[in-house]
């Protein structure tokens, strides 16, 4: 078993604070978030677009572990994870996941796409969002 872990740290109310993000491994220290680069454009991140990073590489991990265990090489993948909040009653709720993925290997595209599919719904990201996956996959 593995355990791996993020902090986060908070000053102030909802729409004037600030925190900051990091990981255990210190590829993410300190890098700032809050209320405005949530909901608007300010530079920095939240929790949605980790999230959604989480999900774009655990995806990408988990279809290359099935496209090599196929025998596949060439394999090249570039995934985006497109992670929907919406308003949910006086609060909000992820709702959605969408895996945008471009995929090349030394296969057809069935055996791609099916592999796809069975990496999408493996993924211990995917397991672990309540929420809708779904995936638009390009063979490039």
């Amino acid at each position: 078993m593995f355990t791996r872990s993020g902090s986060a740290t908070w000053q102030g109310g909802l729409k004037d604070g600030t925190g900051t993000v990091s990981t255990q491994s210190g590829a993410l220290t300190d890098l700032p978030y809050g209320f405005n680069t949530r909901f608007a454009d300010e530079p920095g991140t939240n929790p949605e677009e980790l999230i959604g990073a989480a999900h774009a590489s655990c995806f990408s991990m988990a279809l290359s572990n099935l496209l090599s265990g196929a025998g596949i090489g060439g394999i090249s993948i570039r995934t985006t994870s497109k992670i929907t909040l919406e308003k949910d009653g006086d609060g909000f709720t992820v709702t959605k996941a969408h895996l945008e993925t471009t995929i090349s290997a030394d296969a057809d595209r069935t055996q791609i796409e099916d592999l796809a599919q069975k990496a999408k719904a493996g993924c211990p990201i995917s397991k672990l969002l309540n929420a809708e996956v779904t995936m638009n996959a390009t063979v490039a």
